[in-house]
């Protein structure tokens, strides 16, 4: 066994790690040091989507696996469920050295492109600068604000698992193997499958160039080995993710990136999102080029022009001497003139963009053959319809990519391949040193980069500066607005020519003489400065809030007022946009609406056609002074008991004529479509009729009897009992979401069938006499699935500690170069 050299083998992870947590608690310092926490969005609406579901693990140790709290009741899978996979949460704990959560998720993004760059024996302080920049780009940042923390997470795994793939076919095929089943099954741990597919086309690229290469060395027989055992390390890590992949493929049917049970077969959308929906937040061809300069196209959208006072547009503004127009106008001050209605830039750092460039004249052929297009590609994919005859394409054609939205963050490909480069080159340059090819090569890089922020600044007046519609603002106005914006737009174009000057400068001097050790600091000091800088635009102070703040915000008059009703009922906020985009409601109330991407189809479809229409017609009722709920079936069917349309104990809407949690009716009217029952549904009174799509749904002959009752004794997210009484036989509708996966009904404890009726409820023929009924959710995703979860996880576990000891016993010593 090889001695280890502390000073070049350990010395420098130990650095790594140290800059890593230093700059971490310092970008983070208002938590550290503060008592602060950022305030999340995305955050703050799963408190309230997952209140039912926590309370029902805290008080029983059982998983609730149906969200019933949120648009009437969904699958729990990609709300808040935990699974048998444990240990993986354990091994990302550790990789986060214990840091807080999300805070450890650009921790990990640092550790994991470092492993990976070591990986591709890239020296150890050259490594950290680039794994700096990949956490630090302004995605990653601005992401954890909005919190999309399992979208962050899952990036920050991206490297790892590349770094295991890179190691099985480099020749360290036991330790990539470890590696690989271990990454792959922390990034599937972060349940966001649209980074996932993304990360699948790095790997598919690399593979094809891998493969290349092989067959062109004669190394075929080496490759094919290497590629058997990540297909294996793959299966083991997906067992520890079946449970979860299995329940959210199994809900994509039902949801909205599934079919449509409107469309017709052959039409647009019928399977997956609508093109409309998937890309409707595309980059523009240009905006790209805000990886380079952010304020290419002025920075954020949400960045107003007028709330800096030496500003163009405020000075013109205040010289109107019109306060009412000018306050109208300032709604129009953004400082982003894009094509876009909201973005914030992706800035990947000027510095990061010229060592791509010098990657680009220094790398390896097979880096720069898998790099750029990969690179290329990621591009390509964020322009989404603004590069409609490739991307509406693959939206068509490839597996999997109309169940994906948001397609700008396709740039994270972008994102994840330009240090990787980058530092690959400056590799490469620092071990052949600056011979007169080398130099020219350098040039060009410097003149490639530098030269293009040089143009931009000169000739920056060759831009509009304007965006839609601004044209019908008054000139005076506009002229101040263009000004601001061009103002931005050369400063920026200053800044990153600065930055690239002075990384051109150090490269050539550290290369030339030979004094790499500076170089090392001084690449990333100017990186840290470079990305966190523009950071700091979009990420500051105001993104945190005290600790105290972020518990459950206090129930307004008008939650206390209706929660003194403690019988079982929905609330439904008719306030604008409230249906789809908020879920405090659901904190403290059973809700109607909700905030979340995969609501179920068909509930999604009953609020376009019926309950959207009917609450605009009941509204205008109770304006003219009607309060009678009755021709309003969708409303009654759903149990909404009150309508809320603001704080206060005034601004509730009683309902006393819903149907409640369940009902019998006297009849059933007939369709043979889904569209014909939801058709039909709109205009039929619910509390009396049930609407069934024969074609799907036999119902048995039943009768009526108007003294029968039908009354809720047990709810909980898997769990409903109800007792019935009537003199004869009948169909009862309960006011809870259909759904044909999981659900079992028992009447007396013996298993009946569960029908569909009303497009989106439960029915139930249900005999004569005195019954208990009861609704178990059992779905086998979660009862069969986590016990695959279960092994498999351990089963990782054991194979990356004996990759590691076994690699540790056969290799002691990292062998990239200090």
């Amino acid at each position: 066994m090889k001695k280890i050299n502390f000073a070049r083998h350990v010395l420098p992870h130990i650095v790594a790690i140290a800059a890593f947590l230093l700059v971490t608690v310092v970008f983070f310092s208002p938590f550290f040091f503060d008592n602060k926490v950022l305030s999340q969005y995305d955050i703050q609406q799963w408190e309230g989507s997952s209140k039912t579901l926590r309370d029902y693990r805290e008080a029983t140790g059982q998983e609730g696996l149906w969200a019933d709290n949120m648009f009437s009741g969904m699958p729990a899978y990609l709300v808040n469920v935990h699974w048998s996979n444990y240990p993986i949460t354990v091994l990302k704990k550790a990789l986060s050295l214990g840091l807080a959560h999300p805070y450890a998720n650009i921790f990990i993004a640092f550790i994991s492109y470092y492993i990976m760059l070591l990986a591709f024996r890239v020296r150890p302080y050259l490594a950290i600068g680039a794994a700096l920049a990949f956490g630090l780009s302004s995605y990653m940042i601005v992401g954890l604000a909005a919190g999309h923390n399992g979208r962050i997470g899952a990036i920050a795994f991206m490297p790892l698992v590349i770094a295991g793939i890179h190691l099985a076919y480099s020749g360290r095929r036991l330790l990539g193997f470890g590696l690989s089943t271990a990454a792959i099954a922390l990034e599937l741990k972060e349940n966001h499958l649209q980074v996932t597919f993304y990360l699948m086309l790095i790997v598919l690229l690399y593979g094809v160039v891998q493969f290349i290469f092989a067959l062109r060395e004669k190394r075929i027989a080496g490759f094919l080995t290497a590629t058997s055992l990540l297909i294996l390390a793959a299966v083991i890590a997906a067992g520890t993710f079946i449970g979860q992949l299995w329940g959210v493929t199994e809900q994509s049917t039902y949801s909205i990136r599934g079919k449509s049970d409107l469309a017709a077969p052959s039409s647009q959308g019928a399977s997956g999102l609508t093109r409309e929906y998937a890309f409707d937040a595309s980059n523009g061809i240009w905006e790209p080029f805000m990886m380079l300069m952010p304020n290419f196209y002025g920075g954020s959208a949400a960045n107003y022009l007028v709330s800096d006072r030496k500003s163009e547009v405020y000075q013109a503004l205040a010289r109107s001497g019109d306060e009412q127009a000018a306050n109208q106008l300032a709604n129009f001050t953004s400082g982003y003139w894009g094509p876009q209605s909201y973005t914030v830039p992706y800035y990947a750092g000027a510095t990061i963009i010229f060592l791509f460039a010098v990657g680009l004249a220094f790398a390896d052929r097979k880096y720069i053959w898998w790099l750029v297009p990969t690179a290329i590609l990621g591009i390509m994919l964020s322009w989404g319809s603004s590069f409609g005859a490739f991307n509406y394409f693959l939206f068509d054609h490839v597996p999997g990519f109309n169940k994906f939205r948001s397609v700008t963050f396709a740039l994270t490909i972008t994102l994840f391949t330009l240090p990787l480069l980058g530092v690959l080159g400056v590799e490469k340059l620092l071990e052949t040193g600056l011979d007169k090819v080398a130099k020219k090569k350098l040039l060009i890089a410097f003149g490639a980069t530098g030269g293009l922020c040089l143009l931009l600044l000169l000739f920056a007046g060759a831009f509009s500066f304007t965006r839609a519609g601004e044209e019908q603002l008054p000139s005076w106005f506009t002229g101040a607005l263009i000004d601001d914006r061009k103002s931005l737009f050369r400063s920026d174009a200053f800044r990153s020519l600065a930055f690239i000057a002075a990384l051109f400068i150090m490269l050539y001097f550290a290369v030339w003489k030979k004094v790499p050790a500076a170089f090392y600091a001084f690449v990333a000091i100017m990186i840290v400065f470079d990305v966190s800088l523009v950071d700091r635009r979009y990420f500051t102070k105001d993104n945190y809030v005290r600790k105290r703040e972020t518990t459950a915000p206090e129930m307004t008059p008008a939650d206390q007022a209706i929660r003194r009703d403690t019988s079982y009922y929905r609330v439904y906020n008719i306030q604008p946009g409230a249906f789809t985009s908020e879920a405090r409601t659901a904190l403290y109330h059973y809700s109607v609406g909700g905030y979340h991407g995969a609501k179920l189809r068909r509930y999604q479809d009953l609020y376009d056609s019926c309950l959207s229409q009917q609450t605009v017609a009941l509204i205008q009722g109770i304006r003219a002074g009607d309060l009678n709920f009755q021709p309003y079936g969708v409303i009654n069917m759903l149990n909404i008991k009150y309508m809320v349309y603001g704080q206060q104990a005034n601004q509730i809407i009683p309902n006393e004529q819903t149907n409640g949690p369940a009902w019998f009716v006297r009849d059933v009217k007939k369709t043979n479509s889904p569209a014909e029952e939801l058709a039909t549904l709109c205009d039929t009174d619910t509390k009396t009729t049930a609407v069934v799509n024969t074609a799907a749904v036999t119902v048995p002959e039943f009768g009526y009897d108007s003294a029968a009752t039908i009354s809720i004794v047990t709810h909980k997210p898997p769990y409903l009992k109800y007792q019935s009484h009537s003199a004869q036989n009948g169909l009862a509708v309960f006011s809870e979401i259909y759904y044909p996966k999981g659900w079992r009904a028992f009447i007396d404890g013996q298993e009946t069938t569960i029908l569909q009726v009303n497009y989106v409820l439960r029915a139930l023929a249900v005999p004569a006499g005195d019954h208990t009924i009861e609704f178990r959710y059992e779905p086998a995703p979660y009862r069969v699935g986590n016990k695959v979860m279960m092994a498999s996880t351990w089963l990782t576990v054991l194979v990356l500690l004996g990759s590691l000891g076994w690699s540790l016993r056969e290799h002691p010593r990292v062998k990239a170069e200090a």
